[in-house]
């Protein structure tokens, strides 16, 4: 913990400037006088950074942020060092404060920014991100930065406080499941709870995590357990929802194999029922498939006789899980599955069967939509980083951002993100309006085309961070960690949930299916 500030020496610029030696160094930072006597020698940047003139008993806080993230100072090993303040002068670097809105511009979207307005938000959704992010910064981010460093699951506890204030019921959305229970608190009662409360926590969700441990967060249950929530018996639910939604037990969707994928008609993992017609016997594999390493339940997409199958299977004699090591974190759990005879009865068939088609079309347009949030979350973020890079970065003696190239690079990346939220909210209220079955009717498309634009937006935006970060942007740590990691796992949002090309098309046919027969040019 840093030492207050009440506690420290006072020094004028003159005495600092004093101790300039090689034996005895400081040097101001954003305010802050630091002995780096002894400590410069083990500077990963070597001895030639620390006694430049201009950096040895001077304002080193330009030279420092253009090497390094602030946190850096936040670490016990940095603070030790620090052993006073200027006199009459206090620190005006503003970093992270939990629960904050960036003041970067671009940096939230506009019903967030002060001076702007939104038809879909109201004071009641404002004060609910603040609760949401509050509880992601101090809650979630340390355990996402010590699970991406040793890349186990998501720890327990945060589970278990994400279960207290019903945040695991809340991502799956409104609906009936939310009844009886005290959301985040009580500031929004469970038939008040709309699509724009869910958007919020998947926002806040991708803004304080990194990409594998946002997945590891429970991102199966979000599509694995919605197939049982609407389609499921009154006994199915009542017998594995609550465990699930308490963060006691775990489920994940498990429909892509290593020969279908985005053709979920092509599966091949089978379901065949025993003579007496009371179980199904499953035999297959599914690959790729997030939390299944620690799933407890497997929402399995099945070819059965009547056609294709949803069914709920619980870990059992006859499962095996192995890890994917994939590019980003092990702490999604993402697995490769195997089902050799595994017998599940047949009460566990999530809608009619052969009628599986419908389930898992309906869970696609949720899970997609929800991939639009953290797509559209995701790509603000690394808009942020790029603006304070450039604004802090010097190069020929200005500011990086003083280069034509870069503001037109910049241009473009707002715009993506602009376009990619504000075709969000649109959705999200349609769906606020709509029924499950019109959602699945008439929202397929408009999703699909979303998904589609704003993954191949992502990808655009992650290619041009590196270009402005340049060397640091392919370096897994320092001043451009977060645009590298963006960088290297954006495919997954480009893939998970249909390919762009394959969800383009789907749009594309949804709209000339509703193509009158009487138009012409």
């Amino acid at each position: 913990m840093a030492t207050p500030a009440k506690d420290l020496a006072q020094f004028t610029r003159e005495e600092v400037a004093k101790h300039s030696s090689d034996d005895d160094q400081w040097v101001i930072i954003d305010a802050n006088v630091y002995n780096i006597s002894r400590f410069k020698r083990f500077h990963p940047g070597g001895l030639s950074v620390l006694l430049d003139p201009d950096v040895a008993g001077q304002d080193a806080t330009e030279a420092f942020y253009s090497l390094h993230r602030h946190e850096v100072l936040e670490r016990p090993a940095y603070q030790r060092l620090k052993i006073g303040t200027i006199a009459g002068e206090q620190s005006v670097i503003r970093w992270r404060v939990p629960g904050a809105i960036s003041k970067v511009p671009y940096g939230e979207p506009t019903w967030l920014t002060d001076g702007y307005f939104s038809p879909y938000f109201s004071d009641k959704h404002r004060a609910f991100q603040k609760k949401i992010r509050q509880f992601m910064d101090t809650v979630v981010l340390p355990d996402a930065l010590e699970r991406e460093a040793d890349g186990k699951r998501p720890s327990q506890s945060v589970f278990d406080k994400m279960a207290e204030v019903e945040l695991h019921a809340m991502r799956m959305g409104p609906g009936k499941h939310l009844q009886g229970r005290t959301l985040m608190g009580g500031m929004v009662k469970p038939e008040e709870f709309d699509y724009f409360h869910e958007l919020i926590i998947t926002q806040e969700i991708s803004r304080a995590v990194l990409r594998g441990y946002g997945d590891g967060l429970l991102g199966g249950k979000v599509i694995g357990l919605p197939p049982v929530l609407n389609f499921g018996s009154e006994e199915l639910k009542a017998r594995i929802v609550p465990d699930i939604l308490a963060g006691k037990k775990f489920i994940c969707l498990a429909i892509s194999e290593a020969f279908a994928g985005s053709d979920v008609m092509g599966l091949q993992t089978t379901a065949v029922k025993t003579e007496d017609g009371k179980h199904w016997i499953i035999n297959g594999n599914k690959k790729w498939i997030t939390n299944g390493t620690f799933a407890d339940y497997f929402t399995v997409g099945c070819k059965t006789e009547d056609g294709f199958t949803v069914i709920l299977v619980e870990r059992g004699p006859g499962i095996e899980t192995s890890q994917i090591k994939t590019s980003y974190s092990t702490t999604a759990g993402t697995a490769y599955i195997t089902f050799d005879n595994v017998k599940v009865p047949v009460e566990n068939t999530l809608g009619e069967e052969g009628g599986g088609i419908f389930v898992i079309l309906s869970n696609f347009n949720h899970e997609r939509w929800v991939m639009c949030c953290a797509s559209a979350r995701g790509q603000r973020m690394i808009i942020e980083e790029c603006l304070k890079w450039t604004t802090q970065r010097k190069v020929f003696g200005k500011p990086l951002n003083s280069q034509a190239v870069i503001r037109s690079k910049l241009a473009k990346m707002i715009s993506r993100a602009e376009s990619v939220q504000n075709w969000l909210e649109n959705i999200t209220y349609q769906m606020c309006n709509m029924t499950y079955r019109q959602q699945a009717n008439k929202l397929a498309g408009q999703i699909a085309f979303l998904k589609s634009y704003s993954t191949s937006c992502g990808q655009d935006t992650a290619r041009d961070a590196v270009q402005i970060f340049g060397g640091r942007g392919i370096t897994q740590s320092g001043m451009g960690q977060f645009v590298e990691h963006y960088h290297r796992t954006i495919a997954f949002d480009a893939l998970l949930g249909g390919a762009e090309d394959v969800l383009a098309d789907l749009g594309v046919r949804q709209a000339l299916r509703a193509m009158p027969e009487d138009v012409r040019l």
